[in-house]
């Protein structure tokens, strides 16, 4: 399995591009265009993502600020893609947010907004066996987007710490790989904690949050298959097969156990945008998770997300 490690912290020659994001209004499928090193995917990064920009305001999630979606009525964003989004960091401010000690401070209105899908498979080459990361495309409705997620912002040995407890944290998404193969999965960030690579009191463009989250099954206990098998309810086996039971059912045994299972996912964000004033961060992730696994049933493939984020930062 490639390390998070190595996911999300590349050198700057192999940063992922990605392109400005001022002009889309409803989230664009592949609006980030992923220019891979030559010397191979596993060195870009999203420290990468940071050298998207340069210096543009592409960095921030979306065309608009909070204050001008708050001004908008639901017929002006229904069916404009606009919820599917997240907002910009408001320009102007000083560059940094201070995080000043012995004070309690909470991260709200946390927002993630991929804007690329890839799954890592391995291909057979004259090299031998090598991972690349195959760019797919987005089959379910545009409810992807995860928003209104708040948690504590602590102090942890120097460092600063994000400890997600609640909002919108993960949404039911499916991708498609060019040969037709669809590839579910939860995309969420339930239980992320994640810190600052380096001890800080402040959060500003220099700053890189990194970490781990827990990826819940796909499916609920409740849900049954085509054959009527489930965790919680159902069949223990299929009801066709009725002579397995005396023995022989070794190659339906993943089929016939379900499991709900809970694995793990990373994620690095990178602040490339910061108003003090209005105590609003923004910038870009990459995040690496596992796909579904139809109850235990299949082996999850890993996905590789990238886009941008939002959050505030608040005094309690």
């Amino acid at each position: 399995m490639i390390s998070a490690a190595l996911l999300l912290s590349g050198n700057s020659a192999g940063f992922t591009q990605v392109k400005a994001l001022n002009s889309r209004v409803a989230p664009v499928r592949g609006a980030t265009d992923v220019q891979m090193a030559e010397n191979g995917w596993k060195a870009a990064g999203l420290a990468a993502a940071l050298a998207l920009a340069t210096g543009v305001q592409s960095a921030s999630a979306g065309p608009f600020t909070r204050s001008e979606i708050a001004s908008l009525t639901y017929e002006q964003i229904k069916g404009t893609g606009l919820a599917n989004t997240c907002p910009k960091v408001e320009a102007g401010g000083d560059q940094a947010i201070k995080i000043a000690g012995g004070k309690k401070y909470k991260i709200e209105e946390f927002c993630l907004e991929p804007t690329s899908f890839q799954v890592l498979e391995e291909k057979l080459t004259k090299n031998g066996l090598v991972t690349e990361a195959v760019d797919t495309k987005v089959t379910t409705r545009q409810t992807y987007v995860l928003t209104g997620i708040d948690g504590d912002l602590v102090t942890d040995g120097g460092k600063l710490a994000f400890i997600e407890q609640d909002g919108i944290d993960y949404a039911a998404t499916t991708v498609q790989l060019p040969g037709g193969e669809r590839v579910p999965f939860l995309f969420t960030v339930k239980n992320l904690v994640a810190k600052t690579k380096e001890p800080t009191s402040q959060i500003d463009t220099k700053t890189t949050f990194a970490g781990g989250f827990k990826v819940p099954s796909y499916r609920t206990g409740l849900f049954l298959d085509p054959k009527g098998r489930g965790t919680t309810t159902g069949y223990d086996q299929a009801v066709a097969l009725p002579a397995m039971q005396a023995g022989g059912d070794e190659g339906m045994f993943k089929e016939n156990n379900k499991k709900f299972e809970v694995l793990d996912g990373s994620i690095e964000f990178k602040v490339t945008s910061v108003n003090s004033e209005l105590g609003e961060f923004g910038g870009v992730f990459v995040q690496k998770q596992p796909s579904d696994t139809d109850l235990g049933s299949k082996v999850p493939k890993e996905l590789l997300l990238k886009g941008a984020f939002f959050a505030t930062v608040n005094e309690q």
